[in-house]
């Protein structure tokens, strides 16, 4: 299956019906788009701290299961390795724990540095050409945005750019600071295709009409969609006596009430500032029609929880579920073929659909 999105808004239309509904379109996802993206370590901030803290983790839970481990070596820096044993394939770690003595395969005692090379295993008395840089394990790229942490299996996007337009916006908030809060924490399961999620994300168009809480706290005359190379940025100007961000003089935005950035990085991290803090939702497909979006909180100023527009984070998310889900079943239509981008409310789905187009079809040549 391939696809192929018109570069002017104005003519475009969507992705077919067929990609949110399509087995195969949901597999080519997997390896072409997935495999090859950058994605958040969770818990990474929590529990990898100190020399010998490990983490063991998959890439992504229930759609790409690739056993891996977030880990400080002996001279403190991080490394992310295949959790693998390249004896026989054991897993390594299955908890988080200090790792004092290296890491010990638990089946037949082979033993790896923290740096993931091998150190030695009892029994290999006659083995030919032993050892060799294939009993090292695994090391995969990784890097940190503030006290986030990313690693990718085969990244094509250099890092720095992937993050860079979303640090130049907000580059003044002190991010690192932000404290997570597990209460206000949670996962949704959502009966639809990931990228219908995605879509509904990435554009204000729906808020007056599914949203009337947040439209109340929004100036949607002024709502407007900035596109970034890798992502978008969405900006929620505040109605008037809503909380809204002090931003610095020099700031591209200042004089502006910006009550909230709605960041997407490709293809499935989203970042909401708001005055009180930060929201974050990571989406990862489970099934052709079905997807966990992971929800963490991190507040900064507490006192302003409960305000402007990012008052009730939750409210939103099950308002937003409920449409989405509604469009799922509303594309299984036999009269539903794609649709047609609105230009001014709907750029970043246009940039996204692009993005997916791409992908799918330079990854099959």
């Amino acid at each position: 299956m391939t696809y192929h999105i018109e570069p002017d808004i104005r003519r475009a239309a969507t992705l077919p019906a067929a990609f949110y509904r399509s087995s195969e379109a949901f597999e080519q996802c997997r390896e072409r788009i997935f495999a090859r993206s950058w994605q958040m370590v969770i818990g990474a901030e929590e529990h990898v701290r100190l020399s010998g803290d490990a983490l063991p983790f998959v890439f992504m839970e229930h759609f790409i299961e690739e056993p891996l481990l977030l880990l400080l070596d002996e001279s403190n820096r991080r490394r992310c390795l295949s959790n693998v044993c390249t004896h026989r394939g054991n897993l390594l770690v299955k908890h988080p724990q200090r790792l004092s003595h290296g890491i010990v395969c638990g089946y037949h005692g082979r033993r790896f540095r923290l740096d993931g090379h091998f150190v030695a295993m009892p029994e290999t008395d006659g083995m030919e050409n032993f050892p060799c840089p294939q009993d090292d394990l695994t090391s995969l790229p990784i890097r940190q945005w503030r006290q986030f942490v990313f690693t990718s299996l085969a990244p094509v996007i250099p890092f720095e750019e992937w993050t860079g337009a979303m640090e130049r916006k907000i580059g003044f908030l002190p991010v690192e600071q932000f404290r997570f809060e597990p209460a206000r924490s949670c996962d949704y399961l959502i009966r639809a295709n990931w990228a219908l999620y995605c879509d509904n994300y990435l554009e204000g168009f729906h808020i007056p009409f599914v949203h009337k809480g947040l439209a109340s706290s929004l100036d949607w005359s002024a709502y407007r969609t900035e596109l970034m190379p890798w992502g978008s940025c969405q900006v929620g100007i505040g109605r008037g006596g809503e909380e809204v961000f002090e931003l610095p003089s020099d700031h591209e935005d200042a004089g502006q009430a910006v009550a909230a950035y709605y960041f997407w990085l490709f293809p499935n991290i989203m970042f909401n500032f708001y005055p009180w803090g930060l929201s974050l939702n990571i989406v990862r497909p489970q099934q052709p029609d079905l997807t966990r979006v992971s929800f963490r909180t991190y507040v900064w100023k507490p006192e302003k929880l409960g305000t402007g527009a990012g008052a009730d984070v939750d409210l939103v998310e099950r308002e937003d579920e409920a449409i989405v889900e509604q469009v799922q079943r509303g594309i299984q239509s036999r009269f539903y073929k794609a649709g047609r981008f609105a230009p001014k409310q709907e750029q970043g789905v246009h940039q996204f659909h692009r993005l997916l187009a791409h992908w799918l079809t330079a990854s099959a040549e």
